[in-house]
């Protein structure tokens, strides 16, 4: 038991939460409990029987107990070709290792645990999300208070499982503000369950819509209740979406349209990567932003989010760890506030002092952020793998068809029909959504082979490749040109020189290449990502940062394109939305 671990075991073994006093699950048997109390109690598995998309909500995610007798019962029962999403919250989340060790009482749940604990979430403030494509489920888990968790989540909830810690304990989790959100967030004919029948539960529930009834309870507790919403259900239609652009953000997308049941058909104008996403190597770091507000939280998720899916592209990692260069003492500062918040996980970020970052890249340095968990990245791997093959051609145009869309090409012959349609094609974008508030920043990076470094970061960067290193970029405004230019190599050593000037001695006298792309990047440098209305979308503006971005947000675009729930916050939304700028506008001119 580590010493910031939210809970303790008892004697006998039971983990209890050092916070509230409670046990997390019934002595007697917690497995039997959650099986009769929340299961049965929400009408499961009766009640996913012929839907595509079943969606859960949960409070109190503690040891992951009813998420797994979930899991276990959804992999035995669920309809063809459907999806489980499950939304829980949890302002403790403990450790997978302490996970496993309380659910090893239930040998029959091994399987499932295993699979649930070795893509444990993690424990940074704020929301994380876990794939289980084995079972075809999403996991959500929100790692904060209930209120704020609930207030900012987007989806509807067609049971939930209302598992805090006792009223008397947690009396916060059961509040009427928190019911009331539960109510919001609830699909037509929810169901909810819980173990407790204390009064303030019942009442909340029955003021928020619920029809409420008690049950005989399990095990000592008497009863129980369960609780319901009238109305039907229905699964949101199914979906084709066309995706324009197979750059890192039509990739994303791709897999994430993919990964939540639909059908992705990508559209690409010349070869994956052909734009800012070709190079031979690409930065994945978190945008550094002290403040600590919910731009610096977004950013912090996508980073985490990001990392863990190039984990699992076979090739697609060159190194791990990248360290950013302080360039003054006031800066040092500025990262040791950033490592030590809690929007990253433990170990992520470490201030190193000058003769550490000295010894890892070879030379002189100042004091440093050792970003352990960024990458250096090869994009090719990743493109081929979430991109797929796409089809060769140009949109010229897009048209309503009914309900959904047709895109044409550049003689107005039909490419394909699509139910929604993202662009995601950086500045190109504005071609097809002229509002779209896009500006070019031409970007050259500079290529060398043979010699090789650690990634390191600073006004520029360099890092390694897979025969030598990569370093740069020039960043020239309202330039689209692709042309390269020897005057942008020269620039490029000169921004070397500044900060590791004996590799950029090295490195001046080999022969070097190159490459020049075009960034897409917004007035407030934020990406785009949102709907723009009927059923089209964009994922645009990530500037030089769409490796670190794109999987994340991609996500978000592609629930809204689904009717799925987002992986990001109300809020955080807001911040990226295609809307923002005329609204902008709007509170100006008033």
């Amino acid at each position: 038991m580590s010493a910031d671990s939210p809970l303790e075991w008892t004697p006998d073994g039971q983990p209890r939460s050092r916070a509230f006093g409670d046990v997390y699950f019934s002595a007697e048997d917690g497995l039997a409990e959650t099986r009769a109390v929340f299961l049965a109690g929400c009408g499961l598995p009766q009640a996913w029987a012929g839907r595509r998309r079943f969606v859960v909500g949960e409070l109190g995610f503690g040891t992951g107990l009813n998420i797994a007798a979930l899991l276990q019962l959804w992999a035995a029962t669920r309809p063809p070709h459907g999806r489980l999403h499950v939304f829980s919250i949890e302002a403790f989340p403990i450790a997978a290792h302490e996970a496993a060790r309380a659910l090893s009482r239930w040998p029959e749940l091994a399987e499932v645990v295993g699979l649930l604990t070795s893509h444990w979430p993690g424990r940074a403030r704020g929301r994380h999300r876990v794939d289980l494509p084995e079972l075809s489920a999403t996991l959500d888990l929100a790692a904060m208070e209930a209120e704020p968790a609930l207030a900012g989540w987007q989806g509807r909830a067609d049971a939930w499982f209302l598992d805090g810690f006792a009223p008397s304990a947690n009396p916060q989790m059961w509040s009427d503000e928190v019911l009331g959100l539960v109510a919001a967030r609830s699909a037509p004919g929810a169901r909810a369950a819980t173990f407790t029948v204390a009064g303030q539960v019942r009442r909340g529930l029955a003021a928020h819509g619920f029809a409420v009834a008690k049950r005989p309870g399990f095990g000592r507790k008497r009863e129980r209740l369960e609780a319901w919403l009238a109305g039907e259900a229905a699964d949101p239609p199914t979906s084709r979406v066309a995706i324009v652009g197979a750059g890192i953000a039509g990739a994303a997308a791709a897999r994430a349209v993919r990964a939540l049941g639909g059908e992705a058909a990508v559209v690409e104008a010349a070869a994956p990567g052909s734009g800012g996403s070709g190079n031979p190597a690409a930065l994945v770091t978190p945008r550094l932003d002290a403040g600590l507000g919910e731009a610096a939280r977004l950013f912090a998720q996508a980073f985490g989010r990001a990392t863990m899916l190039y984990a699992g592209v076979a090739g697609a990692t060159i190194v791990r760890g990248v360290l950013q260069l302080a360039s003054d003492a006031r800066e040092a500062e500025r990262f040791a506030k950033i490592a030590a918040s809690d929007v990253f996980e433990a170990g992520d970020l470490a201030v190193i002092d000058p003769a550490a970052a000295a010894a890892r890249l070879g030379e002189l340095a100042p004091a440093a952020l050792d970003q352990a968990s960024a990458l250096a990245i090869d994009p090719a791997p990743v493109l081929a793998a979430w991109a797929g093959a796409p089809i060769r051609a140009r949109v010229a145009a897009l048209t309503r068809d009914g309900g959904g869309w047709r895109l044409l090409d550049t003689e107005g012959r039909e490419i394909l029909r699509a139910d929604a349609v993202i662009l995601a094609a950086a500045l190109a974008s504005r071609e097809l959504a002229p509002d779209l508030p896009l500006q070019a920043v031409r970007g050259q990076a500079t290529f060398a082979s043979g010699p090789s470094a650690p990634a390191a970061a600073w006004g520029g960067y360099v890092l390694p490749t897979r025969d030598g290193l990569l370093f740069g970029a020039t960043h020239d405004r309202d330039d689209a040109g692709a042309d390269l230019r020897p005057d942008d190599h020269r620039r490029n050593l000169d921004t070397l020189a500044r900060a590791l000037p004996g590799l950029a001695a090295r490195v001046a006298d080999l022969p070097l290449a190159g490459r020049a792309s075009v960034r897409a990047v917004t007035p407030d440098r934020a990406p785009i990502a949102g709907a723009l209305g009927g059923g089209l979308f964009a994922l645009t503006g990530f500037g030089s940062r769409g490796f670190s971005l794109a999987p994340l947000l991609a996500e978000h675009v592609a629930a809204l394109a689904l009717g799925a729930p987002s992986p990001i916050g109300a809020a955080a939304a807001d911040l990226v939305d295609p809307g923002r700028f005329a609204r902008r506008a709007a509170r100006r001119g008033s």
